[in-house]
């Protein structure tokens, strides 16, 4: 401006040139380092810059919301933020706008429309979360809370509420040398609502039309300090669940609070306090027969609101808490280091008379034995990271150094009884039963300590991205059994996993990789015949493209995969009681992933996913098995949702959605002989959003179609999730 006006002014002397400097680049502290930029000596030949970008994935935290369905960074694949298009493994995000667009109940639902996943895997069961990752039962030991697992065994189960996340993020392949011990098939990690920096003020109601009804509620913002306003902020999500199911007698009744805190007291320094405490109260799912509900049986088919159960002895009981925190400070522009820790309780009560197939198949009469679990379980996380940004050369390099420490206990107690009374299916009658008092067949003190170190170095050249990882476990598990004359049990193992990852970023935003990565999960538990379960080990080799167009708020991917893991769990269907774990050989899991996500025009917002593999047993001590598919498992998913709001007009703040799930068929015993049929699902939503209000109407499985979700075995089988149409009223100010 001097410039101008001296010009214009017609002074005789010009004023100096000024020159400004730009201001040395400083890390956003949360995970959103970019790290410094860089003076790199030019050679004869410029590697061509990076083309711009949609400026979602520039503005992004990776750790935060997304804008539409799009998501441009994450931190789950090599936990340092990384654009997607430069991570060499399949990963999908779904933010918070597709959750409360599509209005999950579950966590498990969170994932219907993700590639390579498939949710709910016993249908309709309001105790746990459930779900396969590239064909392996995985919500067991790869659920991830904020980059910490959240391992379970037995019934100790953890529960995640939809409502307090902000993303969920889907990493497929084998991430152990990261995580440590996790299934080989992926991990899937949950990430909490934050403090956020702006005031928010949310609450929300609703019911659904099997009389379950919830009000929601989530406030936070900064808080004033004496000294300066905005270096301390809060946050308080919970919720309040109560009401019936599709299945008689079966309420879902689910109550939860998490309070959080953020202290930044520089640019450099972020320290955040996360707690949470849930309770849960429902009952057991039904073990209903193939015959009465694949396939009729003489007397028809098995109403799918059948509760096989009493409402005498039936209970589910989960009482949760966690505390943890997360420490990032920026040591320099070159050295950032990271600490999250968690601890968290669950105490689990399970009591129930569960289906043991029929006692006279033509009138419908279902076996029953007695059953309870009381099970209590701590889980304690801690893992400390320094990455190191630096270049040797024309090479940049982004090392990370790890070392993490995981405890997990749990006090398992099971017990189990025949000589209950049978129950009809069409005239079921319920009368006083004694829940079980005999003496348990599983009672011990199982622990389990992990230590593990790992390195990885993510080299940039040119447009080249290479990813080494290596990590070494050592392992330490006991089981102090309380059974008269049993032995305590015990074992130490050691183990180096690794992967290897390369893939290039055209100008085009096509960028084809390649990988390989092993891994290793030990296992807590018993086999069927009373002995420790082996570890698992797993590896696999992935070869994809993904696209990321110029100028276009969306991404493309296709993976193809070839996974092998060894010492399955599987189940027993000849152990009393019936499918206790056992271990197989191995089973080989190999196909092809596609999916598709984007943010089409202002308010318009789309995803698809379509997989199929061929996943068999490989090897097994019976070579009548070697060839078959493992039960409960589908070979293939499809799925497409988008959902649309008038931008302006008129219909300005109305919108609609809608998608469409397909299953295809699984099979119900081990020769697969047994045939469970596929299926297509429809799910549709309408919304209004008026001033600060927002009402909404959502519909899963729109047209009621009845099915079976799975079969572990001939008397194992699970109804899928009925018509379930809720509203919905929302208010922030």
């Amino acid at each position: 401006m001097a410039q101008q006006f001296n010009a214009n002014s017609g002074a005789g002397q010009a004023l100096p040139a000024v020159t400004v400097d730009a201001p040395k680049s400083r890390h956003t502290v949360g995970g959103a380092a970019q790290g410094r930029p860089r003076r790199v000596t030019q050679s004869a030949v410029k590697p061509k810059p990076t083309p711009p970008r949609a400026a979602t994935a520039a503005e992004e935290n990776p750790r935060g919301a997304i804008r539409g369905y799009v998501a441009g960074r994450s931190m789950v694949g090599t936990k340092t933020n990384t654009p997607i298009n430069e991570t060499p493994q399949s990963i999908t995000v779904v933010g918070s706008e597709q959750i409360r667009d599509q209005k999950p109940v579950k966590f498990d639902e969170i994932l219907r429309y993700a590639a390579g996943v498939l949710p709910g895997t016993f249908g309709a069961d309001t105790r746990n979360d459930w779900f396969l990752i590239r064909g392996f039962k995985s919500d067991d030991n790869s659920t991830f809370l904020d980059g910490l697992q959240l391992f379970y065994t037995a019934y100790a189960s953890w529960k995640l509420q939809p409502f307090d996340l902000e993303r969920v993020e889907v990493l497929r392949g084998p991430s152990a040398v990261l995580y440590g011990g996790s299934s080989p098939s992926g991990i899937v990690n949950a990430v909490s609502k934050m403090p956020p920096s702006e005031p928010i003020h949310y609450i929300e109601t609703g019911v659904n039309n099997f009389g379950n009804a919830y009000l929601g509620f989530d406030f936070g913002g900064p808080v004033a300090t004496s000294s300066e306003t905005g270096k301390l902020f809060y946050r308080l999500v919970g919720q309040v669940q109560n009401g019936g199911t599709q299945v008689d007698f079966t309420p879902d009744n689910n109550y939860f609070v998490a309070p959080s805190v953020t202290w930044k007291p520089d640019a450099d320094t972020s320290f955040t306090v996360l707690a949470s405490a849930s309770f849960n109260q429902t009952r057991g799912i039904n073990f209903l027969p193939y015959v009465g509900t694949v396939t009729a049986a003489p007397f028809g088919r098995i109403p799918t609101g059948l509760f096989v159960g009493d409402p005498s002895v039936d209970n589910f009981k989960r009482e949760q808490e966690m505390l943890g925190y997360q420490f990032e400070r920026n040591l320099s522009d070159d050295f950032t280091f990271r600490q999250n820790a968690r601890f968290a309780h669950v105490d689990v009560t399970y009591s129930g008379l569960i289906g043991n197939g029929y006692t006279n198949q033509t009138t419908g009469d279902i076996a029953r034995y007695s059953f309870l679990a009381r099970d209590i379980a701590n889980q304690a996380d801690l893992d400390n990271q320094l990455e190191y940004r630096f270049d040797t050369g024309l090479l940049q390099h982004k090392a990370l150094f790890g070392l993490d420490l995981k405890h997990y206990d749990i006090s398992d107690y099971q017990g189990f009884s025949f000589g209950t009374p049978s129950i009809n299916a069409l005239n079921p009658v319920y009368t006083q039963i004694a829940a079980f008092s005999g003496t348990p067949y599983q009672n011990a003190e199982l622990n389990q300590n992990q230590l593990g170190t790992y390195l990885q170095d993510q080299i940039k050249l040119g447009r080249f991205t290479l990813v080494l990882s290596g990590r070494n476990d050592w392992v330490s598990l006991t089981d102090d059994s309380r059974l008269p004359g049993a032995l305590p049990l015990g074992r130490d193992d050691s183990k180096f996993s690794g992967r290897t990852g390369l893939i290039y970023n055209f100008d085009s935003g096509v960028a084809p990789y390649v990988s390989y990565a092993t891994s290793y999960n030990p296992i807590v538990g018993l086999n069927s015949s009373g002995a420790l379960l082996l570890p698992e080990t797993g590896e696999q080799s992935e070869v994809g493209v993904k696209y990321q167009p110029n100028g276009f708020d969306g991404h493309f991917s296709a993976a193809w995969f070839n996974l092998k893991r060894t010492n399955v769990l599987t189940t027993d269907p000849n152990s009393v009681p019936p499918n206790l774990q056992t271990q197989d050989g191995e089973v080989t899991s190999r196909g092809v992933e596609l999916e598709a996500v984007a943010n089409l025009a202002p308010g318009l917002k789309v995803v698809s996913s379509y997989t199929s593999y061929n996943i068999f047993v490989s090897k097994d001590d019976n070579p009548a098995l070697v060839g078959t598919v493992p039960t409960n498992t589908p070979s293939q998913l499809a799925s497409g949702w988008g959902d649309y709001t008038f931008q302006s007009g008129a219909l300005a703040g109305f919108g609609f959605g809608g998608g469409v799930r397909y299953v295809g068929s699984s099979f119900a015993d081990t020769a697969n002989t047994m045939l469970v049929p596929s299926r297509v699902l429809g799910d549709a939503a309408i919304h209004y959003e008026w001033q600060n209000w927002r009402f909404a109407v959502n519909a899963a499985n729109i047209a009621d179609k009845i099915y079976v979700a799975s079969c572990a075995s001939a008397t194992a089988c699970y109804y899928g999730d009925r018509r379930r149409i809720t509203g919905s009223i929302a208010y922030k100010w």
